[in-house]
């Protein structure tokens, strides 16, 4: 894997987007350190070394690998995003724990969004008329959301969540037609292969997912990431479907300003014509 840039967001996102790319040795560490996060921050890398059973030399290759200059440079990113963890409090309500996760959801995408990344995706959506959007199960929802967001400002795409339909669809694509898949992990097989088959018939792909290198992500030309751990016992949670509306809005507000005045337009036809549906 390259050597990533410096890194601004959290760390703990970091090893969650780049946790499929881990090594056998790089995967003891990232668990020794969620398993110990509060002792990680005290340890040495000799101390990390053997408490995580892997060499010095794998430990600093590790944390370079996630564009950290070493281990000190990563606890000192780590102690302060475990500081502002320990904020909450230990005795809020499920209510507030939802809300704060929810919360937590979108700030953190917010904070890993490259706005060069989003204002390409924003330009091959205003560059395509043929638009399809791959989603299964819970990303199939936010693709439906997605296709009525942009339908409310003029552009017609296509949603498919079947995976029989969306092998079919892919398969009588060209070089004119833009695929949005969406899938958290990236590594849903019925998306991936769909996908491929599109990446086939010459399609761009631009992927909104979870992590910098999956399955998915090999055939992308460009990736969308939210930012929002889910648990295989979590999947489909709305925490999760949050990060994923959020990089929608972000795309189909852009959509929106680079097309104002023909979006204000749809707008108030829509407007008019749903007010004579309401009592």
């Amino acid at each position: 894997m390259e050597k990533l840039q410096r890194i601004t967001t959290k760390p703990s996102i970091v090893m969650e987007q780049n946790k499929h790319t881990f090594t056998k040795s790089e995967h003891k560490i990232y668990e020794y350190i969620l398993k110990n996060e509060e002792t990680v921050l005290y340890h040495s890398l000799t101390e990390i070394s053997e408490a995580s059973g892997v060499a010095e030399a794998t430990v600093l290759r590790f944390f370079r690998k996630l564009g950290y200059k070493g281990f000190q440079d990563f606890k000192f990113a780590y102690a302060q995003e475990f500081s502002g963890q320990k904020e909450h409090s230990e005795d809020e309500t499920y209510v507030e724990k939802i809300k704060n996760n929810m919360v937590q959801a979108v700030e953190d995408s917010y904070g890993i969004v490259d706005v060069k990344t989003l204002d390409q995706c924003v330009e091959l959506l205003h560059r395509h008329e043929d638009v399809v959007i791959f989603g299964v199960g819970s990303s199939g929802i936010s693709a439906e959301d997605m296709q009525t967001r942009l339908m409310r400002v003029g552009k017609h795409v296509n949603v498919v969540t079947d995976p029989h339909f969306q092998v079919m669809r892919a398969s009588s694509m060209t070089e004119n037609t833009l695929v949005v898949a969406i899938s958290l992990t990236g590594s849903t097989k019925d998306i991936v292969d769909s996908v491929a088959v599109a990446k086939e018939k010459g399609a761009t792909i631009v992927a909104l997912t979870n992590y910098v290198k999956s399955p998915l992500t090999k055939y992308a030309d460009q990736v969308l990431l939210s930012s929002s751990k889910e648990s295989p016992l979590d999947s489909g949670s709305l925490v999760s479907k949050m990060a994923q509306l959020f990089l929608i809005d972000l795309l189909c507000t852009g959509f929106t300003l680079h097309n104002y005045e023909d979006a204000e337009k749809v707008k108030l036809s829509i407007t008019k014509n749903t007010a004579r549906k309401l009592y």
